[in-house]
């Protein structure tokens, strides 16, 4: 009786192993890419050269800054059409190495930004100023998926 015990006991312990080494070796056909961050913008009627304008001065600035400084990896800008008077027309895509990155270097953004953009209340007045030529709708937090396994 006492053989059985152990032996039931071993065959569970082997099992149990079996089922950790096989969980250990999946392999899925896809793995998480880079983060982004999205920025939903909505250009107000004739303002479509201004914010141009913004974007590919002050705004491109400030991304090729990040970037050099390895904080981004890159960027973009893609526009669309509306399709009612409440929808988005561009969207202002970063794009980073992983979430801990982006986290990790927030306060070494902040400070590129006051260096290259100007300190607290020049950074204001710009988002005042903007405000009469787009709206922002929202921001979102994206993760890429790569669809391949992972190497």
């Amino acid at each position: 009786m006492k053989h059985k015990f152990i032996l039931i006991i071993s065959l569970s312990m082997l099992m149990l192993t079996l089922s950790i080494v096989t969980s250990a070796q999946v392999n899925r056909p896809y793995h998480d890419g880079s983060v982004w961050t999205i920025g939903v913008i909505s250009i107000k009627p004739g303002m479509d050269t201004a914010y141009k304008n913004y974007l590919a001065t002050e705004w491109k600035k400030q991304q090729e800054a990040l970037k050099k400084e390895g904080i981004i990896l890159s960027y973009m800008v893609i526009q669309t059409e509306a399709h009612s008077a409440t929808d988005w027309n561009v969207l202002l895509l970063t794009e980073y190495k992983d979430l801990a990155t982006l986290e990790a270097n927030q306060a070494k953004a902040d400070n590129l930004a006051q260096t290259v953009v100007g300190n607290d209340e020049k950074q204001m007045q710009g988002y005042r100023d903007r405000l009469l030529i787009r709206e922002v709708l929202g921001n979102r937090l994206a993760r890429q998926i790569i669809l391949e396994p992972k190497r």
